[in-house]
């Protein structure tokens, strides 16, 4: 399976996680393609730390405005009642609970919930950025991210090695082969995609993953 359809897979379903009303925070990378895939019957507020409330679509190519960009730094629109204020405004929306969900990304995720997704040590990296905030202020964090990396090691682990952005804040994991509850007992496989069997994804799996008997087929 190449990026790409691991990416639409992963992001299209974390779309069905949304409901109207909610205040969303994409992180950058993969998660912005979240927004793609949004029903049209669903209305959702998206925050970018940086300062915004309301973002659109990105814009058509010409018609970017350099001063309307996302915490990624890609061009962004901005919704009719979209408002812009100062990184405090921001982080005080955030901190203080307004954001019902933020989508991140990982370089690796354990069964406590624990994240990491912010440096590798050794190498250079431009910063933690709004996302130490955003795990511990939003009401739910998902993780999108792809089950393996180059080896096909496991990115799923039993305890993150590299250094933690957030302790025991993640709900939900959402990679292409599999939908994975963060709970009190450990990660439960809730979904699974039909193009793998589930003894595949526990193989995939450092983390140890209890297999409910309903475990449902993965839409997207």
């Amino acid at each position: 399976m190449d990026k790409q359809t691991r990416r639409e897979i992963i992001t299209k379903r974390i779309a069905k996680e949304l409901s109207d009303g909610d205040v969303v925070n994409l992180g950058i990378g993969m998660p912005t393609m979240v927004g793609n895939y949004v029903p049209d019957d669903v209305d959702i507020t998206l925050q970018s730390e940086n300062g915004f409330l309301g973002l659109g679509s990105a814009p058509e190519d010409g018609e970017e405005d350099k001063d309307l960009v996302n915490a990624g730094g890609q061009p962004v629109t901005i919704k009719p009642g979209g408002a812009f204020f100062n990184s405090a405004e921001s982080f005080a929306i955030i901190r203080g609970g307004h954001v019902d969900i933020t989508v991140l990304g990982a370089l690796q995720v354990d069964e406590k919930g624990n994240l990491a997704n912010w440096m590798i040590p050794g190498k250079l990296v431009p910063g933690m950025g709004g996302a130490m905030d955003l795990v511990v202020g939003a009401k739910q964090v998902i993780v999108a991210t792809d089950h393996t990396i180059k080896g096909d090691k496991p990115k799923i682990l039993k305890e993150c090695n590299l250094p933690l952005t957030a302790k025991n804040q993640v709900d939900l994991i959402v990679t292409e082969r599999a939908v994975i509850e963060v709970a009190k007992e450990g990660l439960i496989l809730k979904e699974i995609n039909p193009e793998f069997k589930i003894e595949e994804v526990v193989e995939s799996t450092e983390a140890e993953l209890i297999i409910p008997d309903d475990v449902k087929e993965m839409k997207f």
